[in-house]
């Protein structure tokens, strides 16, 4: 972690109340450093892309140009281990830091709107967290979309854990706990493995880690409050992501929408929610539902953050601290 703190300081929901849309600042309340990291993405993305419609495979490849910039970098493992699992082959990557694999093992789930990125796009990301907490991270390249539809992702998802389950103690990792976690599209495949692991009776993740977690497709203020260019990710961009997935408008399948589901019996679940994101309300409303439901919740919103703010953690102190938060609490969910 750099030695510096955020330029605000992150606002615990466990004293703090959700922000009503209206009293909202309205301009200008991106933190500087996010700023920075919003107008070089989308620069080095209008440089690639052109005026012309592009095709996904062509769309896929951009996005690994430009973001692997923000993937180099930050901690040395002391190994990495690459394989494949389930019946799809899907590449799975282990991280085991130089403290070694320590007393349990995230499996990380990136984001990308389930149709876009890999282990690679947020490669360091999950470095951090595996030093960080001073545990294994597997990076699992779940299937995508819409070539993969769901439930296709949840099932390489189990296949995973239940390889860790079963054969992890051969590559040095500890199943004795186990959190899964990951962000947007990544966060919604952690809780609906979860539940779907309940509701089967099968062995669930001791722990969630949900960064800006794609809950939801029904409109909520924060849909309209931070909608557009300067705030990453759009409504109709995230409307797209969820026909892609679903291959349906719509669905009533709480291992989709999770908001509908029964959120009784569900493990520690940490939420990184940021301020300047059209996700933030249906995180809100998770963290009411998770706590009314009688689940142990920690939340935190960060002021000035847009949707993926923790990829520019190589200059944002804001998305330094939450992964610092975030690596703090799953220490404690390992002890």
């Amino acid at each position: 972690m750099q030695p510096h703190l955020p330029p605000n300081p992150p606002i615990d929901t466990e004293k703090t109340p959700a922000m009503s849309a209206s009293l909202l600042p309205q301009a200008d309340d991106i933190d500087p450093e996010i700023r920075a990291f919003i107008e070089r993405t989308s620069a080095d993305y209008a440089a690639f892309t052109g005026a012309s419609p592009i095709s996904m495979e062509r769309r896929r490849e951009i996005a690994e140009q430009v973001r692997a910039p923000w993937a180099a970098g930050g901690p040395q493992m002391a190994e990495t281990i690459n394989l494949t699992v389930g019946p799809r082959n899907v590449r799975m990557r282990i991280h085991i830091p130089k403290s070694g694999a320590g007393t349990g093992t995230l499996i990380y789930l990136h984001g990308g709107g389930w149709m876009i990125f890999s282990i690679d796009t947020h490669d360091r990301l999950m470095r951090e967290y595996a030093n960080r907490a001073g545990c294994a991270v597997i990076a699992l390249d779940y299937s995508l979309s819409p070539e993969h539809r769901f439930p296709t992702a949840l099932d390489d998802i189990d296949a995973c854990l239940d390889w860790l389950i079963a054969e992890g103690a051969s590559r040095g990792l500890s199943a004795h706990r186990i959190a899964i976690g990951g962000d947007s599209a990544g966060g919604n495949l952690s809780l609906t493995t979860a539940l779907r692991r309940r509701d089967k009776g099968a062995r669930m993740p001791d722990a969630l880690l949900l960064n800006y977690a794609a809950l939801d497709y029904e409109s909520r203020p924060s849909w309209d409050r931070y909608d557009g260019e300067p705030y990453m990710l759009g409504t109709g961009e995230m409307r797209d992501f969820w026909t892609g997935y679903l291959g349906t408008p719509s669905t009533t399948n709480p291992y989709a929408r999770p908001l509908l589901a029964d959120l009784s019996g569900l493990p520690s679940v940490h939420l990184c929610i940021a301020e300047c994101d059209i996700l933030r309300d249906e995180n809100f409303d998770l963290r009411e539902r998770l706590r009314a439901a009688g689940n142990s919740v920690s939340a935190i919103v960060y002021p000035g953050a847009t949707h993926s703010f923790l990829e520019a953690v190589s200059i944002s102190r804001v998305a330094d601290q939450a992964i610092e938060d975030g690596a703090k609490w799953l220490a404690k969910q390992f002890a």
